[in-house]
């Protein structure tokens, strides 16, 4: 696919701009382009809590959207982190969500990106003893984990 390797090169060549010398690796998914960089220096690729990646993200798909004909969604990653990320956010949701049942109160935590949260939201959805909201305005919102 050609939108494919358009958004590759243009990726890699951000990334180089960086200082650091990636490995990208790309494949379709639901419609979307996903992205995998592997290479030195990936924590300068992450960030603190995954934002740098996220800001990779979102430049990368308004750079590459520049590019290429029909509009794409890019989905970035770096070294299978968001798989990590999401592994310890649902194990912190679960942990977090026994503690507000036991105690009978609310529990909130955060702030959380989107991303992030909706990993939370999803983690504790099949749990019918909690429920989870939103609280806040712009992009970092906190989670509040409630019992039923």
């Amino acid at each position: 696919m050609e939108e494919l390797e358009t958004v590759k090169e243009v990726l890699s060549g951000l990334i180089k701009r960086m200082g650091v010398e990636p490995e990208v690796e790309g494949f379709l998914k639901e419609g979307s382009i996903c992205l995998e960089v592997k290479g030195d220096k990936e924590g300068i690729l992450i960030g603190k809590h995954g934002r740098t990646l996220e800001a990779l993200e979102i430049l990368i798909n308004r750079m590459a959207n520049k590019q290429v004909q029909q509009p794409v969604r890019i989905v970035l990653d770096v070294d299978h982190y968001r798989e990590r990320r999401a592994s310890s956010l649902a194990l912190l949701a679960a942990r977090l969500a026994e503690r507000a049942k036991s105690e009978g109160k609310r529990i909130t935590i955060g702030p959380f990106s989107a991303h992030d949260r909706r990993v939370i939201h999803m983690a504790l959805q099949e749990d019918s003893m909690v429920k989870t909201e939103s609280i806040g305005d712009g992009p970092m919102k906190k989670i509040s984990i409630l019992p039923k």
